[in-house]
């Protein structure tokens, strides 16, 4: 599928059960490697380590104690991505969401967008996904080059100093990183616990 088939236009009420959906199998797509991320770092092994070993002197079984706090970890950091990007925000200043969408109503990727938190930041995309039915076929990029549109003109019309764009990424989203690298964006900055970072966060000046 080609960009040029695909159109951006705002999401319908009626799409909202869909783009929900296809923002929860996002998150679904990288948890996993995030927790996996997460929990083989020094201090966090270290941590799970020291809570298995005051379980040991509660619960009956060995094994139970090296397994719950592992499970309760893990059920954790997914719980914070889903509550985190899998929900769509309140349209903001930006307007949207906004949804890709294949010939006449095939909606195959969604896109929303807010003002940065001080003057100067720019925008910044708080939601981006595509369908796992869509995806290597452009629409990723398409939104991408939609959101940069959108920042441009909203600096234009607030007069903001620079037009700016901050896209921030998991970090076990490779796929997502390369798109942004080879658009033109640098990492920056993020954001995690325990001194790791989970979620890089990428920049450019439009």
């Amino acid at each position: 599928m080609a960009p040029s088939h695909l159109s951006v236009r705002e999401m319908r009420e009626d799409e909202k059960p869909l783009v929900l959906e296809m923002l929860k199998a996002g998150v679904k797509d990288t948890e996993n490697r995030v927790a996996l991320h997460a929990l083989t770092r020094p201090p966090a092994l270290l941590l799970l380590a020291a809570a298995s070993s005051g379980l040991r002197f509660v619960l009956a079984s060995f094994a139970l104690a090296l397994l719950l706090p592992v499970f309760l970890a893990v059920a954790a950091v997914k719980l914070g991505l889903r509550a985190r990007w899998g929900s769509l925000p309140p349209p903001g200043g930006l307007g949207g969401p906004w949804v890709a969408v294949r010939g006449s109503g095939d909606v195959c990727g969604v896109l929303a967008l807010a003002p940065g938190t001080h003057a100067g930041d720019g925008a910044r995309i708080t939601r981006l996904s595509v369908s796992r039915w869509h995806r290597r076929r452009g629409v990723g990029r398409r939104l991408l080059a939609f959101a940069e549109a959108r920042a441009r003109a909203w600096a234009g019309g607030m007069g903001e100093p620079r037009a700016r764009l901050v896209v921030p990424v998991a970090v076990a989203a490779w796929g997502a990183a390369g798109l942004l690298e080879g658009c033109g964006y640098q990492a920056e900055s993020g954001w995690g616990c325990l001194g790791y970072t989970l979620v890089r966060e990428f920049s450019k000046d439009l």
